[in-house]
């Protein structure tokens, strides 16, 4: 989908994603002590403004006006700051930061290993990286997620990308939702030495 079809998704409703950051960024970002950080494909923001309620200088990424806009409201209405930039991440070069997130960023390999192969890049000494995404083997064991293979993510695939960042935890984890199935996730969290 393009920027406009997700402009389009995302004027339909109030929120197309849960207020809530993702449970697995929580999850894995809680006690981290707060710095710069940037959410590449931030949608309307959940994670970011979540990061910034616990004093993280956020930057959030998208190239969906309409979701940015929605996101600036949220954080106006909770007296939050966040800097919200409107950028197509096929050619965005994230500011070097001590986090970087990229959150169910479901795109074909060929633009989805340059975005992390930059996103790794933009990790400081001693910072953070991590990804959440829709597992491939959401297509035959678990539910959700795009149904094109080329955009479901894996372990392997995403620390193929991640250059002489340290990898923490690589695997596949299942998340409830509705449903007799579970879906199943990506999560590879890493970092580059001091």
């Amino acid at each position: 989908m393009d920027a406009q079809g997700w402009d389009n998704r995302y004027a339909e409703t109030d929120l197309v994603w849960s207020a809530s950051p993702n449970r697995f960024v929580a999850d894995e970002l809680t006690g981290l002590a707060p710095g710069t950080a940037v959410d590449l494909a931030a949608g309307e923001g959940r994670n970011a403004l979540w990061l910034a309620s616990l004093g993280w200088r956020v930057t959030a990424v998208d190239f969906s006006a309409v979701a940015l806009d929605k996101g600036r409201q949220l954080a106006d209405a909770r007296g939050l700051s966040v800097s919200w930039v409107h950028a197509d991440l096929t050619d965005y070069v994230p500011p070097v930061v001590d986090l970087v997130l990229i959150a169910y960023l479901q795109v074909p390999p060929a633009l989805f290993e340059p975005v992390l192969r930059r996103a790794a890049a933009a990790v400081a000494p001693g910072g953070t990286f991590l990804a959440v995404g829709h597992d491939a083997t959401n297509l035959t064991s678990g539910t959700g997620g795009p149904q094109d293979p080329a955009r479901l993510w894996t372990p392997a695939g995403v620390v193929a990308s991640l250059g002489d960042l340290v990898v923490r935890r690589a695997d596949s984890v299942r998340r409830p939702v509705d449903g007799a199935r579970d879906a199943i996730d990506t999560l590879v969290r890493a970092e580059r030495a001091r």
